[in-house]
């Protein structure tokens, strides 16, 4: 079993999507169940309704899972296990409190009898676990073999003063529970899997689990929120794509969706080294996988269900690179227009001379028909038509933009 573990303590950043996305390749590829864990043990940082929000994005790039819990909901399992090590002489009481690093006051030979005399007086204690005897050794697929020294890992906390189970002891007791096979974070966890595979150790665990860190991905701006991306028009398909081409080396066909990932993606490929991020490249991205959706799909993205608008939409993409972008262009089509300026007056006449027309199937049509009652010539006419119908000064010759817009033209000229 393969599982993502985020925490709902604030956005999600495309870094931890990206790790979303590789277990849940992964997983498919080795027909293993993909776990979701909501880790939410540090409730000081929850923020509520965000767990809700991280399942909406794992729906909205297609990401499905067998399983999804949240940790807390696992608190009692986690102190059980803790108790355990204190009765087999493996964690020990601890006065010295939570902001020590280490144990400061010898705490490891407290007997028994001390430690009831802590639980009878109400005096707050943590239980750390004691350190290794010897390093701990672990090959990462893709950082390849650490050693980890026993005083580097040292006596660590594994329940706080209030009983609540510390990231790592929670981390690694589930991680047990559903036998994980591989672990796929970023690269940040690393220092944290000494720890991890030391109270697994402790606890008895011998089955093997692979280990993968991932780089991170390197941007302008500390982090890069999925919700900044989606307010500025990428769709769930490009962000896929890009993330997965970045995260592998080699010459790769660049635009594919997460279906397709699932026979091409190689875990071993993906790059040891941060990699930078590159928004022109999504851009260009974005803009294929706009290029390629279904018609009727993307008129939907502007609040319409007919074919006709996504031609339409498909019309700007020379110009337009995101939904937002499309939206700028699309929108002043159907909203009311602005009759100011040196054509006012002729828009004036033009609109109409249209509202009592009759449905012309092209665009020469319907020109010829307004050249014809408004005297206008072709020249005169250029102008002043085209912000009557797009809103726009400039843009896709209005030849092809009026077959998609003609069944729409009383809304489009009023």
């Amino acid at each position: 079993m393969l599982r993502f573990a985020p925490s709902p303590t604030g956005e999600m950043d495309i870094d931890t999507l990206r790790i979303a996305i590789v277990n849940y390749l992964v997983a498919k590829q080795r027909s293993e169940p993909f776990l979701v864990r909501i880790d939410d043990t540090d409730k000081a940082c929850v923020i509520e309704g965000k767990d809700t929000e991280i399942m909406q994005i794992l729906e909205k790039f297609a990401i499905t899972h067998e399983q999804v819990y949240h940790q807390s909901e696992h608190q009692h399992i986690h102190q059980t296990f803790a108790i355990r090590l204190l009765q087999e002489g493996k964690a020990f009481v601890c006065t010295c409190g939570e902001e020590a690093a280490h144990c400061q006051n010898n705490c490891e030979m407290m007997d028994r009898s001390a430690y009831s005399h802590l639980k009878e007086n109400g005096e707050a204690f943590v239980i750390r676990i004691k350190a290794p005897e010897t390093k701990i050794v672990f090959h990462d697929l893709l950082k390849g073999e650490t050693n980890t020294e026993p005083d580097e890992i040292g006596s660590f906390i594994i329940l706080n003063t209030d009983g609540t189970p510390t990231s790592d002891f929670a981390t690694a007791g589930d991680d047990m529970l559903n036998s994980i096979s591989l672990i796929i974070r970023k690269e940040a966890h690393l220092p944290r899997t000494a720890r991890q595979i030391h109270i697994q150790t402790m606890l008895g665990y011998a089955e093997e689990t692979q280990y993968a860190h991932l780089a991170p991905i390197r941007g302008t701006e500390e982090e890069i929120l999925l919700i900044d991306l989606f307010r500025e028009g990428f769709i769930p398909d490009a962000i896929v794509n890009y993330l997965l081409l970045i995260s592998q080396t080699g010459d790769q066909e660049e635009i594919f969706t997460l279906p397709d990932a699932v026979t091409r993606f190689d875990l071993a490929a993906v790059p040891t080294s941060p990699v930078e991020f590159d928004m022109e490249k999504l851009r260009l991205i974005n803009r294929e996988h706009l290029k390629r959706m279904d018609e009727r799909r993307l008129s939907t993205l502007f609040g319409f269900a007919d074919p006709d608008i996504g031609h339409l939409a498909k019309l700007y993409l020379d110009e337009a690179s995101t939904v937002t972008e499309l939206e700028h262009k699309i929108r002043p089509i159907f909203e009311p227009k602005s009759f100011e300026g040196t054509d006012k007056e002729k828009m004036h006449t033009i609109r109409q001379v249209l509202e009592d027309a009759p449905m012309f199937r092209t665009f020469d049509e319907l020109e010829g028909y307004v050249t014809q009652k408004t005297g206008l010539s072709t020249s005169e006419l250029a102008q002043p038509i085209r912000l009557l119908l797009t809103g726009a000064s400039e843009g896709p010759e209005l030849s092809d933009i009026y077959p998609y817009i003609k069944s729409y033209l009383l809304e489009v000229i009023s």
